[in-house]
């Protein structure tokens, strides 16, 4: 099993516990309660990866012929650093806007590939970042402002943030919602956290965007 998988696996189990007990202290359209200890419930199998294409948005990054595509932080090193998903398919070749530094080789990019939810398979050229034009995705919100208190939504960011640790790829809030960023969910997680905190409180958000 790949580390990024482990990664995914734990984040879940984590996660698991943080809804069953938020579950609990929190019903539906109110704000979660700040808890300490609860019961894994979740199937961490139970998402689904993308059947098609997903293109994806980073870092590409080569440590002596072992590449990822890093999605979420990477370290402002020289060269840089980060923990990603491992890519399979993935050659300099023909593509601009790379550096390297002993037998580290990155650039960002916009990758097109598969993923099976443990590694990404790329299947068409990819896209220097400084080029590409992304499609805004849609508002989950609707533009709609949130109504739960900053700390309620404090509290339930630090306990999401402890609890998924690196499976989260950024953790923030905005506009009155808790927003998590992971690297995929067909909508398991976000009906999860619905169930736990009532809908409109936390908002699941995913890194690779379907194509087709």
């Amino acid at each position: 099993m790949s580390t990024s998988h482990r990664r995914m696996l734990l984040a879940a189990a984590a996660l698991a516990g943080v809804l069953c007990v938020a579950g609990c202290a929190a019903g539906p359209g109110s704000s979660p309660a700040p808890t300490s200890s609860g019961s894994p419930t979740w199937d961490s199998g139970a998402v689904v990866p993308p059947e098609g294409r997903v293109i994806g948005t980073g870092t590409v990054l080569d440590v002596a012929g072992e590449t990822q595509l890093c999605l979420g932080a990477v370290a402002e090193s020289y060269p840089p650093q980060c923990s990603g998903i491992p890519l399979d398919g993935w050659t300099w070749d023909g593509v601009d806007g790379s550096e390297t530094s002993g037998d580290v080789t990155w650039g960002t990019y916009a990758v097109y590939g598969t993923y099976d939810g443990e590694r990404y398979t790329v299947t068409d050229p990819p896209i220097m970042l400084a080029l590409y034009d992304p499609v805004r995705p849609d508002d989950p919100a609707g533009g709609i402002e949130g109504t739960s208190s900053d700390a309620d939504l404090a509290r339930a960011q630090d306990k999401l943030g402890a609890s998924l640790g690196d499976g989260a790829l950024t953790l923030w809030t905005d506009r009155g919602y808790v927003w998590v960023q992971v690297v995929w969910d067909d909508g398991t997680l976000q009906a999860a956290v619905d169930a736990a905190y009532g809908e409109g409180v936390v908002f699941v958000t995913s890194a690779l965007r379907e194509i087709d």
